[in-house]
């Protein structure tokens, strides 16, 4: 198409160094279907080069003190917020997201995951225990684990990238990370501003490509003690089976299926809009000619609506928001996660039935709880098997608590004292006097 700019060419990030790969693979722009950059297809070579460069940097890094890298990770905030503009316009291009939310949620998020950890590294404490009658002193120390492997998703890209990077290298870790080969180019660019901000070469290693190539290269190396995933359950199944032969650390935040259950005496002017936001806040088809062939009722999208597209986005991948009634508990729409603007509405008579309907579900992420009953909020939200319950609320985040699910939601919980403790090794040392 005259006028088209050529598609950007990504390249690993090794020793500090941006270094082409003999492979690419096509990463493609949504709103039009065009390609939108050229992402390094990588493997075991690659993988390598990362390792080496992360073991030589691991030393130096580790044995600098929480209050030197915390000035690194703080000065790595700010230039990330001197091109917020340019990051969300990079997010949302190759991502699909709209520029709003890019610019209000996606990257001030990530420049806040550097100012949270480079924050909460300076306030950690450890135990201490004097036993007189055996005259000793038995006190804990942490200490980094070394190199971590870091795989994020494609919905967040630099969102939870940034949240596994920041705490891996607050804590003295080297990482090497895999961003989604479906959604790259911010990485990449959050690269350029490593050197400015003081990062050492070898600290923060990028690596792209797929999972089968760079992910699993990187899971089953075995100086890469550390493995922290996003992703699906099928994916955290292969990790756990390659990881398993050098017994390395994982932490898996997976899947979800995410109930929001509204009670007859919620405040509706306050839920109704941020259900909303919360049903079709990601951007499916098959499920709904499922749910129709089920006897479900589409009220409105996707065969009920048409779509109306400007000549250049009709190859782009848009769907209509889509509200699903009259479904049954067992449908697949029901039980899995649909990462497309789906919703399904079901009406439900009791607290128990409500519980026990929610906690069917082999997932157990996050639920919504809507009620102006206090006692009501307190009892559901203890009897809800998810790692995480808002209340009246959505996407309100603490981030010193802890973030992660139960059952095949995954393992392990990410924040401010789960992720400290999960990228350092504990040591219990005693003195006797």
């Amino acid at each position: 198409m005259a006028g088209a700019r050529a598609p950007w060419m990504l390249e690993n990030f090794i020793d500090g160094k941006f270094l082409p790969c003999n492979s690419y693979l096509d990463s493609y722009d949504p709103s039009t279907g065009d390609v939108y950059c050229r992402v390094p297809n990588s493997g075991k070579e690659e993988i390598e080069a990362a390792v080496e460069a992360a073991r030589a940097a691991f030393p130096g890094w580790s044995s600098r003190s929480p209050q030197e890298r915390s000035q690194v990770l703080n000065r790595l905030a700010d230039l990330l917020e001197e091109s917020l503009e340019e990051l969300a316009q990079a997010e949302s291009k190759d991502q699909g997201k709209t520029i709003t939310l890019a610019r209000t949620m996606d990257i001030p998020r990530s420049v806040q995951n550097f100012r949270f950890f480079a924050s909460s590294i300076l306030h950690h404490t450890s135990e201490c225990t004097q036993v007189d009658h055996q005259g000793c002193l038995h006190y804990t120390v942490r200490t980094p684990v070394g190199i971590a492997g870091l795989i994020s998703p494609w919905n967040l890209p630099l969102y939870l990238l940034t949240w596994k990077i920041a705490p891996a290298i607050a804590a003295g870790n080297t990482v090497i990370a895999k961003p989604s080969e479906l959604t790259s180019v911010t990485a990449w660019m959050m690269c350029k501003l490593l050197e400015k901000a003081g990062v050492p070469p070898g600290v923060v290693n990028i690596v792209f490509g797929t999972g089968p190539g760079a992910g699993e290269a990187l899971v089953s190396h075995p100086e890469v003690p550390l493995i922290s995933f996003t992703g699906s359950q099928p994916t955290a199944e292969r990790i756990t089976q390659l990881s398993a032969p050098h017994c390395k650390k994982l932490s898996l935040e997976l899947g979800g299926k995410n109930p929001a259950i509204v009670f007859e005496d919620a405040n509706l002017e306050e839920c109704v809009p941020t259900t909303v936001r919360s049903s079709f806040a990601n951007q499916v088809r098959s499920y709904i000619k499922k749910a129709r062939m089920e006897g479900a009722q589409i009220l409105c999208g996707e065969g009920v609506d048409k779509l109306n597209l400007p000549p250049k986005n009709q190859g782009g991948y848009f769907m209509l928001p889509t509200v699903i009634t009259d479904i049954k508990d067992e449908s697949c729409c029901m039980k899995e996660e649909i990462f497309g603007p789906v919703t399904c509405v079901v009406p439900f008579d009791s607290e128990e039935e409500v519980i026990q309907r929610a906690n069917s579900v082999k997932y157990g992420l996050a639920a919504t709880v809507w009620s102006g009953n206090v006692g009501r909020v307190h009892r559901v939200a203890k009897k809800l098997q998810s790692g995480l319950v808002w209340t009246n609320c959505w996407l309100i985040r603490e981030l010193n608590l802890p973030f992660g699910g139960m059952k095949s939601s995954g393992v392990g919980r990410e924040g401010a004292k789960d992720s400290y403790e999960f990228f350092t090794e504990v040591k219990t040392i005693t003195v006797k006097h």
